[in-house]
């Protein structure tokens, strides 16, 4: 399978490498203010409401196009549901459809 993706559109990896920057960029923002307000400096108290709402922009993009990357990486792979095996399962149908061949060549 092979996805394909419009010439206006980026991957989801690069969207979501492009997140993870600008959250580690605002954590460096809001740690500079928070050093300022230790330091005194009360002028950099007024930037801090917006970085920490940038902050949790950043972080709800890069939620949100890990779980896109992630879902895009299982209908690659073809994984369906959890992802588990159920052997036991795997084996009573096999019994069953066995069982019901030997009833049928019975008869």
């Amino acid at each position: 399978m092979t996805i394909n993706f419009s010439l206006g559109e980026q991957p989801p990896s690069d969207l979501l490498a492009g997140a993870e920057q600008l959250y580690q960029s605002t954590i460096s923002d809001l740690l500079r203010a928070v050093n300022a307000l230790k330091a005194g400096e009360f002028e950099a108290s007024k930037a801090t409401p917006q970085t920490v709402r940038d902050l949790k922009l950043a972080l709800d993009l890069v939620h949100t196009e890990r779980g896109r990357v992630e879902k895009l990486r299982k209908q690659v792979a073809g994984a369906v549901g959890t992802g588990t095996l159920d052997l036991h399962a795997a084996r009573d149908e096999i019994g069953g459809r066995l069982a019901c061949l030997r009833d049928a060549a019975g008869s």
